[in-house]
């Protein structure tokens, strides 16, 4: 009987007890501050690949290559010289299978270039290497600008957007067992040349 009422009345190993009791909070809010800091960096990292990727788009080949050979000049009411209205461009939407659809006034020819889309899609995995192609899509829509005839190059100069949908992100609080869905990132610039081969 002795010996039960010195083992209940014994604090050696409370210490040890709450430490125990303590321990799972205390990993888990350490665990909750490294993926807060690791999901920051990753959306930092797809927003900055998503810039280098419409920075790209914007001066290099267009993925729509019906873009360039699409004369403003005839067909479309315009005369040589004439400013292009922002709605002879609808929206031209590219993705990585050699597709391109279009909604509104559409170029006559909507093939894609599959190799300007994956000159774009390494410029986006030079940031982030978890990007792939089919989380990229690439959107050529009126801007208002160009010259119906232009005989520098092509007529139109459209806004340029990179969309980034798709990521995911997975934490180790989980042991990644959880893959958490980012938001989609855009970015959107006017053309410039589109016939170059790098961005600066």
């Amino acid at each position: 009987m002795r010996l039960f009422r010195r083992l209940a009345a014994d604090r050696a190993g409370s210490t040890a007890a709450e430490f125990a009791l303590v321990l799972p909070v205390m990993l888990a809010f350490l665990f909750g501050i490294i993926d807060g800091g690791r999901f920051l960096w990753a959306y930092n990292q797809a927003e900055k690949a998503t810039q280098a990727g419409v920075r790209m788009a914007a001066v290099t080949t267009p993925v729509a290559s019906g873009l360039a050979a699409e004369d403003y000049a005839t067909g479309y009411d315009l005369n040589p010289g004439d400013t292009i209205p922002a709605d002879k461009l609808g929206k031209v939407v590219c993705t990585g299978a050699d597709e391109c659809t279009c909604e509104g006034t559409c170029p006559a020819d909507l093939s894609a270039d599959n190799d300007a889309f994956t000159t774009i899609v390494a410029r986006m995995q030079a940031i982030d290497p978890s990007i792939t192609e089919d989380n990229v899509q690439v959107v050529y829509q009126g801007s208002g600008l160009g010259f119906a005839g232009d005989p520098g190059g092509m007529d139109v100069s459209p806004l340029v957007t990179v969309r980034l949908t798709g990521m995911t992100f997975k934490s180790i609080a989980t042991l990644a067992l959880i893959s958490l869905p980012m938001p989609q990132f855009a970015a959107t610039l006017t053309a410039e040349d589109l016939a170059g081969v790098n961005s600066n």
